[in-house]
Parts: C-alpha cells; sequence; structure tokens
C-alpha cells in the first residue's frame, strides 16, 4: 500500500509507505529474553511459542442451565410420560454416570454426567406433577455439549512466539493454569529534545521561550508502547553538546529518540552530527506535516550500531512521525508482528486545495448526525497546533495536487489503530 504518490513527489523525498516499510525491515528484534509471572504480563511480547497444557474444556460440559438425558430413553418412555428427574449436577462436580432411564438437573459449565448424549435448556423444559420432564421444540443429539478439547487439545500452540499479551491472552494463559511465561526484555529508549528555546513545563516563560511538549507527548507514547524510557533531558544546539548526548545515549540504550534540529537550517545540527558518529538510512518523507522526519544510527559499524530515529520539532509533525513511521518501527524492534494500517473511505465535509508535493495528513473529526461519518477539521491544521490534534478522530490521507471537495471520499486512518 502506498500513497501513490510515488511520481509526483517533492525530490529526494521518500514516500511515506515506503518509509514505513523501510523502518520495518530494518528492525533488529531484541535478542534478550526474561521470564514474567501473568499478573506482570500486560503489554509484553511473547518470546516463545504456548504449548497447551490441557485439553479445554478438560471434560464434556453443558453450555447451558437445563437438563442432561440419553435422548434415546425419553422417546422410549411408554405413553410420553417423561423422564424423572434422578440426579443434580452442578459447576465444579466431578463426572457422574448418568442414572439409567433417568436425567439430571444440570448447569451451565456442569461435567456432561456419561451417558448423556443432549443437554436441553431449562426454558425448552416443563415438569408434570410427577416431577418428570417434558421437551418442547426440536432434540438433536449433541446439542448444548461443549465437548473435551473442542477449543484447545494438549500439546497444540496456545500462543505463537511474537503474540502481544493483551487481557484476552492472559486470559486464555490463565485457562490453562499457566503463571509464568517468558517474554522479550524491554526495550530501552533513549529519549531527548534538542533546543535552546525549549524549557520545561512548570517553570517561568521568557519571551522567544517554548515549553517543551514534545518530551512530554513521547516519554507517555513511549511507556504505552512498553518501552523502558531514559529520559535525557533538553541538549543545547550545538555539535559538542549533541555528540557528547549521542554518545552516551548509544551506550545505554536499544535505540536512541530525539525530536528538533533535524532540518536544513543553520541552527539544525543533529544531521550533521548523526553522520559525523554514524550514518543516515534516510532525510526526508514525503508527508506534510513530518517531513524532516529521519533514521539512521549511532556507530562505527552498521552491524553493531544503535538506530536512531530523529523526529521533527513540530510537535504535531512529531506525532504523525510517531504513530506511522516510529512505532511500527519499535514494535518491529520488540518482535511484534506489525499490523497493517487500517483505512476506509470517508466523506469531506469541507473543501480545500490539496497539498503539492506530499501526501497531506489532515487532522479530522467524524460527524455522525447523518447517520453516515463525514469529516470535518478538527482545528487548525499548522504543524505546531496540538489543539487539533488532541481532538481528532483520526487523518484524511490527500495525496499530492488532489484538490478536497466536500462530498468526495477520500482515505481515513482511525487513531484508535496507534493505540500501541
Amino acid at each position: 500500500m502506498n500513497c501513490q504518490c510515488g511520481e509526483i513527489v517533492t525530490p529526494g523525498l521518500l514516500d511515506v509507505f515506503d518509509a514505513r516499510q523501510w523502518l520495518i525491515d530494518a528492525a533488529m528484534p531484541l535478542d534478550a529474553v526474561e521470564e514474567v509471572t501473568l499478573e506482570q504480563a500486560a503489554g509484553r511480547v511473547l518470546a516463545e511459542t504456548v504449548v497447551a497444557p490441557l485439553d479445554m474444556p478438560g471434560v464434556d460440559n453443558s453450555a447451558m442451565d437445563g437438563y442432561a438425558l440419553r435422548l434415546a430413553d425419553y422417546q422410549a418412555t411408554p405413553g410420553g410420560e417423561g423422564l424423572p428427574v434422578l440426579q443434580r449436577v452442578p459447576a465444579g462436580a466431578g463426572v457422574l454416570l448418568l442414572p439409567q432411564g433417568g436425567c439430571a438437573r444440570i448447569f451451565t459449565g456442569a461435567p456432561v454426567p456419561m451417558g448423556a448424549d443432549i443437554v436441553v435448556p431449562q426454558e425448552r423444559v416443563t415438569l408434570n406433577q410427577r416431577g418428570h420432564i417434558h421437551l418442547k421444540g426440536g432434540l438433536v443429539v449433541g446439542a448444548n455439549i461443549r465437548r473435551q478439547g473442542e477449543e484447545t487439545r494438549i500439546g497444540t500452540s496456545l500462543l505463537a512466539a511474537g503474540t502481544f499479551l493483551d487481557a484476552a491472552s492472559i486470559a486464555l494463559l490463565a485457562s490453562h493454569g499457566i503463571n509464568a511465561v517468558t517474554v522479550k526484555r524491554r526495550l530501552r529508549v533513549a529519549l531527548l529534545s534538542t533546543g535552546d528555546e525549549l524549557i520545561a513545563p512548570g517553570t517561568v516563560r521568557s519571551p522567544g521561550q517554548v515549553y517543551d511538549s514534545n518530551r512530554a507527548m513521547l516519554n507517555v507514547l513511549l511507556a504505552q508502547a512498553q518501552c523502558d524510557v531514559l529520559d535525557l533531558g533538553v541538549i543545547a544546539d550545538s555539535p559538542q553538546s549533541l555528540h557528547q548526548a549521542f554518545e552516551h545515549a548509544q551506550t545505554v540504550a536499544d535505540v536512541v529518540m530525539c525530536t528538533g534540529g533535524v532540518s536544513v537550517g543553520e541552527e539544525d545540527h543533529v544531521r550533521p552530527v548523526i553522520e559525523q558518529r554514524g550514518g543516515l538510512h534516510f532525510h526526508g518523507v514525503a508527508m506534510k506535516p513530518g517531513k524532516p522526519f529521519a533514521f539512521g544510527y549511532l556507530g562505527a559499524e552498521l552491524s553493531s550500531s544503535t538506530p536512531l530515529i530523529a523526529l521533527p520539532g513540530n510537535p504535531v509533525a512529531s506525532l504523525v512521525g510517531w504513530q506511522l513511521l516510529a512505532l511500527p518501527f519499535i514494535h518491529a524492534m520488540q518482535g511484534r508482528d506489525v499490523a497493517a494500517l487500517q483505512r476506509y473511505p470517508v466523506k469531506a465535509g469541507f473543501s480545500q486545495r490539496g497539498p503539492q508535493g506530499r501526501c497531506e495528513l489532515l487532522r479530522v473529526v467524524l460527524d455522525w448526525s447523518q447517520r453516515v461519518p463525514v469529516a470535518q477539521l478538527a482545528g487548525g491544521q499548522g504543524s505546531h497546533m496540538l489543539s487539533a490534534a488532541s481532538q481528532a478522530h483520526g487523518y484524511l490521507m490527500i495525496n499530492p495536487a488532489t484538490q478536497v471537495t466536500e462530498g468526495s471520499s477520500y482515505h481515513y486512518y482511525p487513531l484508535n489503530q496507534f493505540a500501541a
């Protein structure tokens, strides 16, 4: 999948989907593993395939509250007098033998007595004055019985290596009595911002200074992605400071991530320092916002180097770069399967001039008042405007030289797919 803009992008810029695939292919998954308890496993990535230690279900059990019986016994009752209830089987009981010529009152999850071949839901059963059951509706042998091993058999694969452990997968492990798993070690990411103008939130701001929102944002995003963050703070706009910061970062982290200073201005020192300390795989992506995105490495030998992701300084550009490009790289480094981007057509509720030379990601909200979604701009679209980004439901991706026309459909990418 690409934005179909390869022929008309600004020269020297990489197509956004080509850049995404480049990053995924370049990622070298961590080898280090550790064992954690199930309580500690949420959000971790399995390092080894887990094999089922049990049949699931462990025995034939009832899918309903009702009555377990042998259908032939019921059909053979003289004069349709029904079957007496001779047994009661609650959940947690052992496997019993069904009495000849009778039935068992049974509850959901309880073992089906040996000899029974059907469970009839209680709402289809009436009891006569003698306490014999009478059944309504069609009867099929095997109905409402969960067979032993119908979900999983002992020795079959339960969860594959690379599985992201969410609530459902942890519940599956718990249902098999598993209380510890081997997972990938957490990815260590060294994070730093560059810029003499940046100051920490909570301090007094002088004219020309800017609060550092990127580092606050990326700390959260990296934590949500189950990374251990080594926050190196704000680094001054000087080659010497950047050399020192990168030298330290590459020795303590699996990945280095920085924001700002990656463009081509006279005060943008990040790119030349990266090239001096390692190299760049690519610099510049044909997307708006996010064009200055760069991917490189720190170290003399490529095989033993530390990968580096340089995000733009404008906060929305940094956010978009994280979502579309950095996050799949992080997932691949963690050994996770990288999900394909989700998109579907949505009509625009506005018109505007199309982008030139780059795909544009418009921050939009979905209006459902007409029963079908219509995309409306979430606010100002400047790459420095976090207010629209904080309200947006997703992105409309507009190809270069494509006018946005009210009522026409464009690719919509929901933001919830980037929730790490």
